[in-house]
């Protein structure tokens, strides 16, 4: 796990970083974050914890614990990625070991929307191209910059047009996503429907 824990805010139009590669089809959630973790009373702890079952079985030969990918922060996977329960811990898990973006076949739809609700964009990109990053990170260290306005990745010697949905690539340039912030930003305006709402000014009287 990362040694300091950033949460995004605000607009992201652009993730760089280095890739850490996942191979394996239908990695779903109870893998990415145990059952036995679930019990924690914030997400606080959970970086150290992802993949912890397989990371254990594999005994430091795991992705996530190779000395070359402790700074990696773009995730590569391949298809159905996130499926199986609906724990939003799985998501906070990655993002709290220092996951930014994340490039797949496909993804599960309850993970997805986890992922965008919390500020890591979820790419999809076809088979060929995957396979091809994954190769190639097993041959070389890779760095990714990701554009979100044009849906593009590239490296120094690798370009990918990247798929997002357009609901969720508008919501990250506009940081819409971040629903904290957006609140934070009107706050005038809750304050004045707060004082046109007939139910709080009878409460506020009463106060």
């Amino acid at each position: 796990m990362k040694s300091e824990f950033t949460p995004p805010i605000g607009k992201i139009s652009n993730v760089n970083g280095q890739c850490i590669s996942l191979v394996g089809n239908d990695i779903d959630t109870d893998r990415i974050i145990p059952a036995r973790f679930l019990k924690c009373v914030n997400f606080d702890s959970l970086g150290e914890s992802v993949f912890a079952d397989d990371r254990k079985k594999l005994n430091g030969r795991h992705p996530f614990d190779l000395e070359e990918n402790k700074n990696a922060s773009i995730l590569i996977v391949n298809s159905n990625f996130g499926c199986g329960s609906s724990r939003e811990h799985a998501p906070q898990a990655l993002l709290r070991w220092g996951i930014k973006a994340i490039i797949g076949e496909s993804f599960a739809d309850i993970f997805y929307s986890n992922c965008i609700a919390i500020g890591i964009p979820c790419f999809t990109l076809a088979k060929e191209g995957i396979q091809k990053i994954q190769k190639h990170k097993d041959d070389n260290f890779l760095f990714l910059e990701i554009d979100l306005k044009k849906s593009f990745a590239k490296s120094k010697d690798l370009n990918f047009n990247l798929e997002i949905k357009e609901s969720s690539r508008k919501m990250f340039l506009s940081g819409e996503w971040d629903a904290t912030s957006t609140l934070l930003e009107n706050e005038n305006l809750i304050k004045n429907k707060f004082t046109q709402l007939p139910y709080t000014k009878f409460n506020t009287r009463l106060l």
